[in-house]
């Protein structure tokens, strides 16, 4: 099972590290790199993974064909583009309703990266308040084979803005 880790980039600290105390680096100038360094390695990034958000609900929609769960939950079919956020807010709760029905470690796992990677991909969007768009509990309740299709297609119409 892999759980990533978008928050951190490629940069690997223990090399400025060694960089730093195994050269001539070690001056005013060489640690100030390895400060930047290590800043940078921690800082979020800020591309979108929405790619990684919708392989996870391909696999969970597989693990679920085999439980055959018949939960009914709160879906957001045909969503404006200036909703966008608050009915993948929406999906994001609704996804707890699966977690909680199936009681799956895989699940639970696959869910925990995907609401991480979706949380994450959100910060980076300008907070925004979403006028006229439709609470979680004024939304249709659907079968999850159509509240995954739905939940992918909300994705998408962040992949591809």
């Amino acid at each position: 099972m892999r759980i990533l880790k978008p928050y951190l980039r490629s940069t690997s600290i223990q090399c400025y590290l060694c960089l730093l105390l195994n050269s001539h680096f070690l001056t005013e100038a060489g640690i100030h790199v390895f400060i930047l360094g290590c800043i940078s390695a921690g800082l979020p990034k800020t591309e979108a993974n929405w790619q990684y958000v919708i392989h996870d609900l391909k696999t969970i929609e597989h693990l679920i064909q085999s439980m055959h769960m018949d939960a009914t939950l709160y879906t957001e079919s045909d969503a404006h583009p200036n909703c966008k956020v608050t009915a993948l807010q929406c999906f994001l709760l609704e996804l707890r309703v699966i977690l909680h029905e199936s009681k799956d470690a895989t699940i639970y796992e696959i869910i925990e990266n995907l609401t991480m990677l979706a949380n994450r991909n959100l910060s980076s969007i300008e907070n925004k308040t979403e006028l006229g768009c439709k609470e979680c509990e004024e939304l249709e309740e659907k079968s999850i084979k159509e509240f995954l299709k739905s939940f992918v297609h909300i994705v998408q119409m962040f992949n591809t803005s």
